[in-house]
């Protein structure tokens, strides 16, 4: 008989800060207002990669694995709560035909938190033997290490050249061959060998408490973005496209918000995301409803058009299988995708890898949380320092001035960026 997973839950006394526990290297997280999940130190027991050309369907594929390996597991969960139980962090590619790996990673421990509640998860294989769980002596915290300041400048796409993207957009949006696309520009830098990356998680998740800060697989960042969430068969996703800068005082920040409000540039953008949102989960959904006007979403640096959806799962479908069907969106592509996607790949002179892609985590009912990896940046060990990539984005439709939309990205990165320095 084949190795299956075996998995132990047990509440334990409330813990304040659970990035404490986290890998100072590789931290494991998915955060929101102090609740979440958080992998205990660096031990994995299964990491489900798909590469570049693995499969025609990453999305598709790394559902399935991830069926065939929750469906034999054996769980002792007496909480059923989010994120406890078996549960999978995950990180999806943007495009299909990125050169990054998209993956799933099962820590061998996971610490988790929600509405006041602690628990211990600890996950190992059949084929290992093992004494009860003990949550007293298994999970112990990790020191935080020093400060550390990175540095980020220009990436393959320049500011000059952003607009000139833009432009370039705004022909073939003129000429009609698609009606928004979302373009991005990078930064690249680097920060000390043997950072303390929990530290960036820490500032990202205070800083910006309304966002889920997430780190995966070296891709860190804070998204105001839910892309789809699923608990007991209920389906929500909060769709945000719109944006402009908070102002420097009360008096400028109303005024930003009433232009926000009544922009029609940005209410046909954020329309046609929620359309294309709500267009992917019919086929998956019963009772699918959405607000007849975006509201507000206030974040410290920025105001989002949003709208709230919500539905019920009406077929076998897991979390993972819906991200498949949404992404990606029209906030994050454009519109129609297929024209949206062929002029990000001929317009960004890079590779998106992860970043506007899903990020989140499934468990084995198929229960989980996944936002848009936005506001991020991929940390990748090189040989004496360690890379980082961070990008930020901006909506293109006819009206688009290109100097106001590189302005848009200049407020998206600053999150990261304060958070860097």
């Amino acid at each position: 008989m084949s190795s299956r997973l075996v998995v132990e839950t047990r509440e334990i006394d409330p813990v304040e800060d659970l990035l404490a526990y986290a890998d100072p290297s590789r931290p494991l997280a998915w955060l929101r207002r102090g609740d979440g999940i958080v992998a205990v130190g660096d031990g994995v027991v299964e990491t489900i990669r798909i590469p570049a050309g693995a499969a025609p369907m990453r999305s598709a594929a790394i559902a399935a694995a991830w069926r065939d390996l929750a469906q034999d597991a054996e769980i002792d969960d007496e909480l059923a709560l989010p994120g406890s139980g078996l549960v999978a962090f995950g990180a999806l590619t943007f495009d299909e035909g990125s050169s990054a790996d998209s993956v799933l990673v099962v820590p061998a421990l996971v610490i988790g938190r929600h509405h006041g509640r602690t628990w211990l998860t600890r996950i190992r294989s059949s084929s290992t033997s093992h004494p009860a769980l003990d949550p007293q002596s298994e999970a112990s915290t990790i020191g935080y290490g020093p400060h550390w300041a990175g540095t980020v400048g220009p990436g393959a796409q320049s500011p000059q050249g952003y607009q000139d993207s833009v432009r370039q957009a705004l022909a073939r949006i003129a000429d009609g061959e698609l009606s928004k696309v979302v373009l991005a520009r990078d930064l690249t830098g680097s920060i000390p060998a043997g950072s303390d990356l929990r530290r960036l998680v820490r500032a990202l998740s205070t800083g910006y408490p309304d966002t889920w800060a997430f780190a995966v697989d070296g891709l860190i960042g804070a998204s105001p973005e839910t892309l789809v969430t699923v608990q007991q068969r209920t389906v929500t996703a909060r769709v945000l496209a719109g944006t402009i800068g908070r102002g420097a005082d009360a008096d400028a920040d109303t005024a930003a918000s009433a232009h926000l409000a009544s922009s029609t540039k940005d209410l046909d953008e954020h329309e046609y995301a929620v359309q294309s949102v709500l267009a992917s989960l019919r086929p998956h959904t019963r009772a699918l409803a959405a607000s007849e006007q975006p509201f507000l979403l206030k974040l410290p640096n920025l105001f989002h058009l949003a709208t709230d959806v919500e539905g019920e799962l009406a077929d076998g479908g897991s979390s993972l299988d819906l991200v498949g069907a949404l992404h990606p969106t029209a906030a994050v592509a454009g519109t129609p995708t297929s024209a949206a996607i062929a002029a990000i790949r001929e317009l960004e002179p890079f590779d998106r890898g992860r970043y506007a892609g899903p990020v989140g985590w499934v468990d084995a009912a198929g229960n989980g949380e996944w936002a848009i990896a936005l506001r991020c940046a991929q940390f990748t060990p090189a040989e004496t320092d360690i890379a980082v990539t961070a990008y930020a984005g901006a909506g293109i439709v006819a009206g688009s001035d290109p100097e106001s939309e590189l302005l848009e990205t200049r407020v998206k990165f600053r999150p990261l960026v304060d958070a860097l320095a």
